[in-house]
């Protein structure tokens, strides 16, 4: 917050206060899932979703604790809605607008976020913007470097997993009922697509998807575009494809 509205104030010259606000919205950390013990998921969320909730977010989104095995069951998705309510009705950490404020851990965490968070963006700047850095594979480079770095922390057990490398239960048997996906829904789907495209105007299809072309060949705003194919039917498919054609496709490049 504190980087945000520095920089609409001091780089873009922002006069209404209320663009200084930042909004934002918190996803628990997927990467902190484990498909060992998956049942721990629940607790590791709960204390992400809480820290999130302390926080101040605007909006929350909790994992489900299969989500590292397969898509997530109607059984583990409530599991996490509760987790919110829970924090929401239960907790009472949401009737606070800012539980943590003036905690010396806090703050001291605080300012050396902010001051890293900086680096970064200084680095950025350095090497010539975003842009530059994607074609650098810098941002690439540096979520591999990190993961890295992590993943040696817990072979080596400088960083505790539990579950994973330690606290392990050698006769673990997977005994979570997993999502199992009905073959017969893709048949469904195909069947009604196809339907779709039998029974739509597709002469307006076309001239909307000619349209959404034209605008992205050019510097015209998209957005009213995709809205008219949209209400024409044109299936997301048709709509990236155009765009596919105009842009071409992003291939990331190797990192060694």
């Amino acid at each position: 917050r504190r980087i945000w509205a520095r920089r609409m104030k001091e780089k873009h010259g922002v006069k209404n206060a209320k663009s200084l606000l930042l909004r934002f919205h918190t996803q628990t950390a997927g990467c902190s899932l484990t498909a060992q013990q998956p049942e721990n998921n629940i607790i590791r969320t709960a204390y992400e979703a809480l820290a999130a909730v302390m926080g101040g977010t605007q909006s929350l989104h909790t994992n489900s604790m299969d989500e590292v095995l397969a898509l997530p069951s109607e059984k583990s998705v409530q599991i996490a809605l509760r987790t919110q309510q829970i924090i929401a009705y239960e907790s009472g950490a949401a009737n606070v607008i800012d539980p943590l404020a003036g905690s010396y851990f806090v703050e001291a965490l605080t300012n050396k976020m902010e001051e890293e968070a900086e680096k970064y963006f200084a680095e950025i700047d350095k090497r010539g913007g975003v842009l530059a850095c994607i074609d650098q594979n810098f941002f690439q480079q540096e979520i591999a470097d990190a993961a890295y770095q992590y993943q040696r922390a817990v072979d080596k057990k400088q960083h505790i997993v539990v579950g994973v490398n330690e606290f392990v239960n050698e006769d673990e048997k997977q005994d979570i009922e997993l999502l199992k996906i009905d073959p017969q829904i893709e048949l469904d789907q195909v069947a009604r697509l196809q339907q779709l495209r039998s029974e739509r105007d597709n002469a307006r299809v076309s001239n909307a998807l000619g349209a959404l072309r034209k605008a992205a060949q050019g510097r015209d705003n998209m957005i009213p575009f995709i809205l008219e194919s949209v209400r024409s039917y044109a299936t997301l498919g048709e709509i990236v494809q155009v765009m596919r054609e105009v842009f071409g496709e992003y291939k990331e490049n190797p990192i060694f």
